[in-house]
């Protein structure tokens, strides 16, 4: 009696290890289809990249938004608040409240428009530029890490398609289309 049911018990064990076999098989598998998804290893190197980011700023005790916003004001000074709204395509409150932040920081200052005298516009202090160039200096490190090992004409290729596919989730057709 006993031996049979260690029998079974067997049986039913070697069923449930080949189950799980497998289960594990066609999950690996699917795993492997997902690792090779462009729009998931976008995802995925977009998070870590953020997450990079956040570290990068919160050393200096900003927000990757922040710091976003001081890149851009150095590539484009006097910009003006809904100008810096419209590029980082969020609301203008959104950015008044973040350069609030700046301005107390003493990173950023809202000077009037000589022209209109409704509109602010922002320049850099000179209190942000040892952090813009730590930040460079980080941007282009990890720009160093990401990229090693893949050929320059890849790279231009991969610039190429993100330019494409930014272009094409950001179109009106891509609206249209996923309606």
């Amino acid at each position: 009696m006993a031996m049979a049911g260690t029998r079974e018990s067997r049986s039913k064990s070697s069923a449930w290890r080949l189950s799980l076999i497998d289960w594990q098989g066609k999950h690996a598998m699917a795993a492997a289809d997902l690792d090779n998804d462009p729009l998931i290893l976008l995802y995925d190197v977009a998070r870590h990249m953020r997450t990079c980011a956040d570290q990068m700023a919160q050393a200096h005790g900003l927000t990757r938004a922040q710091i976003i916003i001081l890149a851009r004001l150095e590539q484009q000074p006097d910009v003006s608040q809904n100008e810096l709204a419209a590029c980082a395509e969020v609301a203008p409150i959104t950015i008044a409240r973040l350069i609030d932040r700046l301005e107390e920081l003493s990173l950023v200052k809202r000077c009037p428009d000589p022209e209109d005298r409704r509109i602010w516009r922002l320049r850099l202090t000179p209190a942000a530029a040892p952090i813009l160039r730590e930040i460079k200096s980080l941007r282009t490190k990890l720009r160093g890490v990401m990229t090693k090992g893949i050929d320059p004409a890849i790279l231009e290729a991969m610039t190429t398609g993100l330019r494409q596919i930014k272009e094409n989730v950001t179109s009106r057709r891509f609206a249209k289309a996923s309606a």
